[in-house]
């Protein structure tokens, strides 16, 4: 499943761009999100799909949705409020698990990449598995790049875009994540569902990602775990113009 929704009235990279969607940007000759669907399909791991966005506005006027959806057995679903209630109706779509949930900005996305966390995951005692890139990997290829670091006792990581949905109880992980959407202008709801003794020791620096993931999956009513991607690459998703830079650099062999 594709994640391609646009938030109402697109976003600051889309506007700066000129575009009726983000992941329509141009990286190195081809659309953001025609590389992900290329990938996927080339890929071991998966056999059809669905993309959840753009809206049906943008689709009507942008013949490279449409020629992309063409071109591949992935079927167009509208997006709803939010990711994790996307993420929901796209599940409802295919109807089977396990579900490999990625995003359509994350353009450096590879096959192997995603077979690797394919397997990893399938082979985890887990309902619902997110991926991580170690951030010193991140800093040490891409120190020019800002990206958002989650610091544990013992590490500190970079999100990667890519869930793995592995059974129906997984479910319950987007369904948690949608709860704590609708309360994102409530924080005291968002604390009290996560656990403020959660929050306050990831704020000291208290927690060890296995914590962590214990911590999650009782919060979440499911298993929850979690694959370590050793490629750099893997944390780089292009919704910003340094972003979108850093991405042709890669993909023309200039990093």
């Amino acid at each position: 499943m594709v994640l391609a929704g646009e938030r109402p009235g697109g976003s600051a990279f889309s506007r700066e761009l000129g575009l009726s969607a983000s992941v329509l940007v141009d990286v190195a000759g081809k659309s953001s999100l025609r590389r992900v669907i290329e990938t996927l399909e080339s890929s071991g791991s998966v056999s059809d799909g669905v993309l959840c966005g753009p809206d049906h506005t943008v689709c009507e006027t942008e013949p490279e949705i449409s020629d992309i959806l063409a071109e591949s057995s992935f079927q167009w679903l509208a997006p709803e409020t939010g990711p994790s209630a996307s993420a929901l109706a796209g599940m409802e779509k295919l109807n089977q698990f396990p579900v490999l949930l990625t995003a359509g900005d994350h353009a450096l996305l590879t096959p192997a990449i995603v077979d690797d966390f394919c397997t990893r995951a399938a082979e985890l005692d887990a309902d619902v598995v997110f991926g991580l890139a170690p951030y010193p990997r991140v800093r040490e290829a891409f120190p020019e790049s800002k990206r958002t670091v989650l610091r544990f006792t013992d590490g500190s990581y970079c999100g990667t875009n890519l869930f793995a949905i592995l059974t129906p109880q997984g479910k319950a992980g987007p369904a948690f994540w949608r709860s704590l959407e609708a309360d994102r202008k409530r924080p005291w709801k968002m604390a009290r569902k996560i656990g403020p003794g959660l929050i306050l020791k990831f704020f000291f620096r208290r927690l060890t990602l296995d914590s962590v993931l214990e911590s999650l999956s009782r919060a979440m009513g499911c298993k929850v775990g979690c694959v370590v991607i050793e490629n750099p690459r893997v944390a780089v998703d292009v919704d910003s113009v340094a972003d979108r830079d850093l991405a042709v650099r890669i993909l023309t062999g200039k990093i």
